[in-house]
């Protein structure tokens, strides 16, 4: 009896860990989506910046 309920504890504590180790993961994966998609914001706008930049060029010659 005694055997049977220590193999469920230990099912059950691995089962939280494998859930844990994957919450885990999803988090670093969105932190790192969050990231990208930042640094994408960020190349936009300067793309944009440069456009514009060079609008002025051409009118101010």
């Amino acid at each position: 009896m005694g055997m049977k309920d220590d193999m469920q504890k230990k099912a059950q504590q691995a089962r939280q860990k494998a859930q844990q180790a994957k919450q885990q993961a999803q988090q670093k994966g969105q932190q790192s989506q969050d990231k990208v998609r930042q640094q994408q914001q960020e190349r936009e706008q300067q793309g944009r910046q440069q456009s514009l930049d060079d609008i002025q060029d051409e009118l101010g010659d």
